[in-house]
C-alpha cells in the first residue's frame, strides 16, 4: 500500500502538470500575437512563425503610429479610463455602502430592484433614444454616463462592505460623534482598498476596451476611442488601394492585426502587476463571503 507521502508526490506531480499544461495554453497565443507583430508579413501569411518572429521588422507598427488618428484616440481612452472609472468608483462606493448598512429602510427592496436589472434590460433601442433625449449623443458622456454603475460591481462592493468592516469598528465611531460621511471616508474607504483596486480594474479595462458604445453614440472621429480607431485603421488597410499592389497590401493587413492587438492591449497588461495583490484579495473576500 503505498504511503502517504508517495500519494502527495503523484498528487502535486499530477496538479503541477496540470498548471503546466494550462500555462502553455494560455501564454502561447499571447507569444504568437507578439512574435506575428514583429515578423515578415510574408512569414505570417505562410504560416512559418510558431514561437520566435521570423523576419523582424517594424514597419507594421510604422504604418499603425504613422496614423494621427492613434494618438488621438489614445487621448480619448485615457480620458475615458480615467473620468469613467471616477464616476464608476463614486457611484458605486455611494450606492454599495448604504445598502451593506443593516439599519437602512427598504434594503432588500433596493437590493431585488438592483438585481433584477442584471436579467432584464431596456435593450439597444430603448437605451439609445433615453441617450439621445439627454443630449449626450456625440459627446464624451455618451461614453461615460450609460454604463456609470456595474450591477454585478455593486454587489461585490456591498458583500465586501459587509463582511469585512467590522460593524463593531463603526459603532466605536459613531460613539465618538462621528457622522456617516466622515466614517465612510475616514474609515471605511482606508479599509476597503482591496475591493477598491478590483473596481478599478474591472471599471478600467471595461473603458479601455469599450468599442460598441463608441460606435452607436459618436460621430465625430476626434472623440473615437482608441479601440474604435484601430477597427477603423484595420478596416481601411483591408479595403484600400484593391489592384496594383494588392497581394502586398493583404499580407500588411495581417501583420498590422497582430500590431494593434499589441497596441490595444500592452497599456493594461503594464498597470495590472501593481493591483494583482488586491486584485486577488479583494475579489476572494468580496465573491466569496456571503
Amino acid at each position: 500500500m503505498p504511503s502517504r507521502a508517495a500519494d502527495e508526490k503523484w498528487f502535486n506531480f499530477l496538479i503541477y502538470g496540470i498548471a503546466t499544461i494550462t500555462l502553455v495554453i494560455v501564454l502561447y497565443p499571447l507569444v504568437f500575437v507578439l512574435s506575428a507583430s514583429f515578423s515578415n508579413p510574408e512569414k505570417v501569411a505562410d504560416g512559418s512563425i510558431w514561437l520566435l518572429p521570423q523576419g523582424l521588422t517594424l514597419e507594421p507598427y510604422r504604418k499603425v503610429f504613422e496614423n494621427e488618428s492613434i494618438w488621438t484616440g489614445y487621448a480619448n481612452t485615457l480620458f475615458y479610463a480615467g473620468a469613467g472609472t471616477l464616476v464608476n468608483i463614486a457611484l458605486t462606493v455611494m450606492a454599495a455602502y448604504p445598502l451593506s448598512r443593516k439599519d437602512l429602510p427598504g434594503r432588500q427592496i433596493f437590493m431585488f430592484l438592483i438585481t433584477f436589472t442584471m436579467f432584464f434590460s431596456g435593450g439597444l433601442i430603448p437605451t439609445f433614444l433615453l441617450v439621445k433625449s439627454l443630449g449626450m449623443i456625440n459627446t464624451a458622456w455618451a461614453m461615460i454616463v450609460p454604463g456609470a454603475i456595474a450591477t454585478y460591481n455593486l454587489i461585490v462592493m456591498r458583500t465586501f462592505f459587509q463582511t469585512s468592516i467590522p460593524v463593531e469598528l463603526q459603532e466605536s465611531a459613531w460613539l465618538d460623534g462621528c457622522s456617516n460621511i466622515r466614517l465612510l471616508i475616514r474609515i471605511v474607504l482606508p479599509l476597503s482598498k482591496p475591493i477598491l483596486a478590483v473596481m478599478v480594474l474591472f471599471y478600467g479595462v471595461g473603458h479601455w476596451n469599450a468599442w460598441f458604445n463608441a460606435l452607436i453614440y459618436l460621430k465625430d472621429e476626434h472623440l473615437y476611442p482608441l479601440q474604435l480607431v484601430l477597427r477603423e485603421i484595420l478596416i481601411l488597410n483591408q479595403s484600400d488601394d484593391i489592384g496594383a499592389g494588392m497581394s502586398e497590401r493583404v499580407l500588411m493587413s495581417e501583420s498590422i492585426k497582430y500590431s494593434v492587438i499589441i497596441v490595444s492591449s500592452v497599456p493594461v497588461l503594464l498597470i495590472y502587476p501593481f493591483i494583482q495583490k488586491y486584485f486577488v484579495q479583494g475579489v476572494m473576500i468580496g465573491s466569496i463571503k456571503g
